[in-house]
């Protein structure tokens, strides 16, 4: 048998273009599977544009400390794709995603069928075969007509913050793509949000109303925010305060508190998941949340694995998925609190699908504090680093091209301690963690 890499190649390929939105293809493809999505453990679905990966890492760590089996669907992946299907809390092994991705390439017999609908396929068929106490599904690009959008009878929805990405196929204003993304509320299933632009909290505010769904608002039922040593959260289920969350930036307050109230729902509506209400599983999950390339540290990993690149051992070095306008915002909120102590360099690497413009205009705040160094993304249509070099520069920015991320970490000056932030895409952050992995790997050979 094939490994999954061939078979995703072979798959892949069936489907003129990456993106297609709607339900024929993948509803004819899970029939002929036997419609697994029906028979799934309880589901927590989330949909938003920015913070979906971090409140599933937190639910899978609430889960975990409950003494609760989670499976867990995320996209894209970072370093391979076996991330994307999390079966207990581990990446699927090889074997079985092999096995899974045949039986699909055998059922589909050639027809097509994009990239993200196989995936999904292949995440529902290993969620239907593995026992577990529970799913925590993330949509991929948007909700309504995303392949994700057939579990009927959901545990719990969530909608984490909405902004401006993907407009070409969700609407150019916050209220098309909220009215995108709160499609997957469903009848008389909890949903909650986290605080919303006003003209986005409408449209979901509305969206819960017509489908009679108990509906737990951000901003106006709850609110979050993070203390000197606590998050506090105020009003709605899960109402306390509870430990900071692990997972670093103030943007983390609302992820955090939307995956408590989450759990605190399911909880509540289901007998079997009572577990991840108790206040100790909440407490535990926020401590213990990891989630890879989002304002994650990897100075030592590079300095073990890559030491050419800071051979004083001076930098700190850390690496980010943010992309768009809004988390950009995020990104600058927190350089211009706990990161003022450092000069800063930032690395950027955008894909051409991406609104650079609007990316760069997010770091004007900063100008006369950073320097930034634009690359392109390997194996991926990334803007140009001339082109994004030059827009920064007229946003009053200090900025140049360099032939990479490791060409731009290795030019820094050595003799002054630089912070140092590699984002702009997860294709990026994946080939920071792809390279420190495979140098790690020549070195023990």
């Amino acid at each position: 048998m094939d490994d999954s890499a061939t078979i995703l190649d072979r798959l892949g390929r069936l489907h003129a273009t990456e993106i297609e939105l709607g339900f024929d293809r993948i509803l004819r493809l899970l029939a002929d599977l036997g419609n697994p999505q029906d028979r799934l453990p309880p589901v927590i679905h989330l949909a938003g544009t920015n913070g979906k990966g971090s409140v599933v890492a937190c639910l899978g760590a609430i889960a975990r400390a409950a003494g609760l089996r989670a499976h867990a669907y995320t996209s894209p992946h970072l370093v391979r794709f076996h991330e994307r299907i999390a079966l207990g809390g581990r990446p699927i092994a090889e074997p079985v995603l092999a096995r899974l991705l045949a039986r699909i390439e055998e059922v589909n017999a050639g027809r097509p069928i994009t990239f993200f609908e196989i995936t999904t396929a292949a995440a529902f068929l290993a969620f239907a075969e593995t026992p577990a106490d529970l799913v925590i599904l993330e949509t991929g690009l948007g909700g309504r007509l995303d392949a994700t959008n057939l579990v009927a009878r959901p545990a719990a929805v969530g909608i984490t913050r909405i902004a401006l990405d993907h407009m070409e196929f969700l609407g150019d204003t916050p209220a098309l793509i909220a009215a995108e993304k709160a499609a997957i509320i469903k009848q008389g299933r909890p949903a909650a949000t986290v605080a919303q632009t006003p003209d986005a909290a409408a449209v979901i505010r509305a969206a819960a109303l017509r489908m009679q769904a108990p509906f737990t608002e951000g901003g106006r039922d709850w609110q979050a925010s993070l203390d000197t040593d606590r998050l506090v959260i105020s009003g709605g289920p899960a109402a306390g305060a509870w430990p900071l969350p692990a997972l670093i930036g103030d943007h983390q307050a609302w992820n955090a508190g939307l995956a408590l109230t989450l759990a605190r729902l399911a909880a509540a509506d289901i007998p079997a998941l009572a577990p991840l209400g108790r206040a100790d599983a909440l407490a535990e999950g926020l401590r213990t949340t990891r989630h890879p390339g989002r304002l994650q540290p990897v100075t030592a990993e590079i300095a073990r694995a890559l030491p050419a690149l800071d051979p004083a051992g001076r930098h700190e070095i850390w690496i980010d998925g943010g992309h768009n306008p809004d988390a950009v915002d995020a990104l600058v909120r927190h350089t211009l609190g706990p990161w003022s102590d450092r000069p800063l360099l930032m690395v950027l690497g955008l894909l051409a699908r991406k609104d650079a413009t609007a990316v760069i205009a997010g770091l004007a705040p900063l100008a006369g504090r950073v320097r930034l160094a634009t690359i392109a993304i390997p194996g991926h249509p990334s803007h140009d680093p001339d082109m994004l070099a030059g827009l920064a520069r007229r946003a009053g920015i200090d900025a140049a091209p360099a032939a990479g991320w490791q060409a731009a970490i290795a030019a820094a000056d050595p003799d002054i301690a630089h912070r140092i932030l590699i984002f702009g895409s997860l294709y990026l952050v994946g080939d920071v963690l792809a390279a420190v992995e495979t140098a790690d790997a020549e070195a023990a050979a």
